[in-house]
């Protein structure tokens, strides 16, 4: 069987501005992480459930401080 590399959510130290919350969900999804950030701002004025979820995932979520 073929079986693919196991995908992992972590929080990035290369790509952050805050936590890197939204850098590791960007390669987690493979999207630019500026499209997660904009989309973590607008749901956030409408709802509010981004922030909840971005200050669970910071403490959470492992960081990992290399790409490779």
């Amino acid at each position: 069987m073929n079986e693919s590399p196991r995908k992992e959510l972590y929080r990035t130290s290369d790509d952050k501005i805050i936590a890197g919350v939204c850098g590791g969900l960007a390669q987690y999804l493979n999207l630019d992480p500026g499209l997660v950030r904009i989309g973590t701002v607008v749901l956030s004025l409408f709802t509010g459930v981004p922030v909840i979820v971005y200050l669970v995932a910071m403490f959470v979520l492992p960081e990992r401080t290399s790409l490779r």
